[in-house]
């Protein structure tokens, strides 16, 4: 068996036990992601993984276990790095405008190379600190990118309204949650089983708060 199709195996049967559907050409395009990746890896150290195995779980199950979460036509990916879960969102489920945001130069002149490599339509990489980025989107993504309050007080701003933001974390967040800003609200806390990953995985769905009804007038 040569070694890509051991990959391909492992992606495979990490997809099935996350319950997913994928186009049928995702996987191949995955794993011309991940090889992209390893190659650039070795000279510009984008990640500290290094294994391709290991790559496949942490990387590429771990971006596709939030699949089921996302929604909207446009989605921001804060402090994507390497395109993690960006770029892996825009193979497994094209057709959404997607934004890779990441303030490193080398991660995102790879993010461009593989756009273009892979023939991400609708996918853009900026090079920009998450408080200077500018726009309204749909879904947000952050991925271990730093606390619920930094995070909503430096991309808050970019929540349409009626928005989803997705907060991948480790462990779960509890002690967190008295730091979200005002006018947003934890929605959910997903536990997620990422094939292969052993430690915990949660994902945050925090949305914009409801506005507060109407008092009555008196009579």
């Amino acid at each position: 068996m040569t070694e890509r199709s051991a990959l391909q195996r492992r992606l495979e049967e990490g997809i099935a036990a996350l319950g997913l559907t994928l186009p049928p050409e995702a996987v191949p395009r995955l794993l011309d992601y991940q090889a992209l990746l390893a190659r650039w890896n070795a000279t510009y150290n984008l990640t500290a993984v290094r294994d391709p195995a290991e790559m496949v779980t942490r990387h590429l199950l771990d971006s596709l276990a939030i699949l089921p979460y996302v929604t909207g036509a446009t989605l921001a990916d804060l402090g994507t790095g390497p395109g993690l879960p960006g770029i892996v969102l825009a193979i497994a489920a094209p057709g959404r405008a997607i934004t890779l945001v990441d303030s490193n130069g080398k991660k995102v002149r790879f993010l461009r190379e593989a756009i273009r490599a892979l023939k991400l339509d609708g996918v853009q990489a900026v090079q920009s600190r998450v408080e200077d980025v500018e726009g309204s989107f749909d879904c947000i993504t952050a991925r271990a990118f730093a606390s619920f309050a930094d995070m909503l007080g430096w991309g808050g701003h970019l929540l349409a309204p009626g928005g989803r933001w997705l907060a991948m974390k480790g462990r779960r967040p509890d002690d967190e949650l008295a730091g979200l800003p005002p006018g947003f609200v934890l929605t959910a806390m997903h536990a997620l089983a990422v094939p292969g990953l052993e430690g915990e995985r949660h994902l945050a769905v925090i949305e914009h708060a409801p506005a507060p009804a109407p008092r009555a007038a008196a009579c």
